[in-house]
């Protein structure tokens, strides 16, 4: 395969991985590859990112599919990149000599050997911060420890037997030492010291991930480890299955999303701020030009601010996207002249004071320790969740307020209190309900979506930040 049907096949990738990539986006891509070669593999890179990648949100399935179809080096260390700081075979930091036997051949003393050599040179490497060293250590780990039995279709690579065998994780405390060098304990030099180690061990295993899927290709074909090497893009993550590592991305998008919503919400007041025609003042102004009106004058724009109350589930099942919901809501409340959160399991209590902290990470942890949200057995209990609320806080909701309601709606079969619920979204001036469930589970098995459905102003699929964000944008008050 020629380097052209290589691009060509890239950026069809890059589509399916749902990064949008136009004919003209491709285009240039192309333009600037022609103008600059393909003698380095870096700015062959930064030239595709350039042109191909909008949004920062895609740039982790660009480098990732990048290292696919382009990748560095070919088998155990054959380099595809002359320039490179790696160009030539063999370049370990001390790793397996070329001519030593195939790692299935080495007894087992030999193989612990050479993994506790790997981990000093590892140790030296993290604490160093070499990159080089690190991204040789990882080949060499996924060469002598992540290789399995060979197949019909190839062999098999394993991401877990290499990290096992290396076990970054276990050398914190000599790096911590080695880092701060006789510095007391406890202060914010030991703080810095093990966001550095947690990064610099993170970018090694990343290194390992990355040598596994480029064996895994070579054995098996790009497209066979592209479906499961590519997840789906930051905001496209659904809140109910999101992983540890998916919850810190999402985590760190809330307030990028609030900022941006924010903006587009200060110019659409700064569009509409003259409000409507005055027509006897500018009749009057018209005087003065001999009756022709020159200059048309307005009547004060009254900017609408409304309230915000938000109830939300916090039960197991939706927890994640509740945390979301309220960090959002939280970086919100300045759009809004007044907010109020209230969380429910099968009890409600308000938890506006939580909101309110700058330590946002600890925000649900708080909820569920303190906050007064189980009344019976804990499992969730819409009906009588509404019940407490209408009774303590049903004064918060009014002509002003639009009430915002988070949860799947699943009620264990029990009461929904529905005459209470219209009550409440009567009282509001609107009233959406979001769901984070796909749409076509609602109303199966306990599920009450067909009753709150027909009471709220709107019930809106929510499985994602991009659903969360598109429905933000449109009920913001404009």
């Amino acid at each position: 395969m020629n380097l052209l049907d290589r691009t060509v096949d890239f950026i069809a990738a890059l589509r399916r991985a749902g990064v949008p990539v136009s004919s003209a986006e491709t285009v240039d891509a192309a333009t600037a590859i022609g103008a600059m070669g393909w003698a380095d593999r870096d700015a062959v890179r930064a030239a595709f990112a350039a042109t191909l990648v909008k949004r920062p949100l895609y740039r982790s399935a660009f480098d990732t599919l990048f290292d696919l179809y382009f990748p560095p080096r070919i088998g155990d260390g054959v380099s595809l990149d002359p320039s490179g700081p790696d160009a030539t075979a063999g370049d370990g930091v001390g790793g397996p000599p070329e001519d030593a036997p195939p790692p299935e051949e080495l007894s087992p003393e030999d193989l612990e050997s050479l993994r506790r050599a790997l981990r000093d040179q590892l140790l030296d490497a993290l604490r160093d911060g070499d990159d080089e060293a690190l991204r040789s250590l990882a080949r060499d780990a996924v060469t002598s420890f992540g290789g399995g039995t060979a197949g019909s279709s190839g062999r098999s690579w394993y991401l877990y037997r290499a990290l096992r065998a290396m076990s970054a994780e276990t050398l914190v405390a000599d790096l911590l030492g080695a880092l701060l060098d006789g510095t007391e304990r406890g202060g914010l030099a030991e703080r810095v010291a093990r966001q550095t180690i947690s990064d610099r061990i993170r970018t090694f295993e990343e290194m390992v991930a990355a040598e596994v899927r480029r064996r895994m290709a070579e054995e098996r074909g790009i497209e066979a480890v592209e479906r499961s090497a590519v997840g789906p893009l930051d905001d496209q993550v659904e809140f109910l299955r999101a992983s540890q590592r998916d919850l810190v991305e999402l985590r760190r998008q809330v307030y990028p999303l609030a900022r941006r919503l924010a903006t587009q919400l200060t110019a659409r007041r700064s569009l509409g701020r003259t409000g409507r025609l005055d027509f006897r003042r500018t009749v009057r102004a018209s005087l003065a030009t001999g009756g022709v009106p020159v200059e048309t004058k307005y009547r004060p724009r009254k900017p609408h601010k409304p309230e915000l109350v938000v109830l939300c589930d916090v039960s197991g099942s939706v927890a994640s996207f509740a945390h979301f919901t309220l960090m959002l809501t939280h970086a919100l409340r300045e759009q809004f002249s007044k907010v109020r959160a209230f969380a429910f399991i099968d009890t409600t209590d308000e938890v506006t004071r939580f909101l309110r902290g700058l330590d946002l990470g600890d925000m649900m942890a708080r909820i569920s320790a303190e906050a007064d949200l189980v009344w019976y057995d804990g499992h969730s209990d819409y009906g009588h969740a509404i019940d407490a609320f209408a009774e303590r806080y049903g004064e918060a909701v009014g002509p002003r307020t639009s009430l915002l309601i988070l949860g799947d709606a699943r009620n264990n079969y029990r009461p929904t209190s529905a005459q209470v619920f219209r009550r409440l979204c009567d009282q509001a001036r609107h009233s959406y309900w979001l769901n984070p469930e796909p749409r076509s589970y609602w109303g199966s098995g306990d599920s009450a979506t067909d009753v709150y459905a027909d009471l709220v102003d709107e019930m809106v699929e929510c499985r994602n930040i991009a659903q969360l964000e598109q429905f933000i944008e449109r009920i913001l008050p404009s």
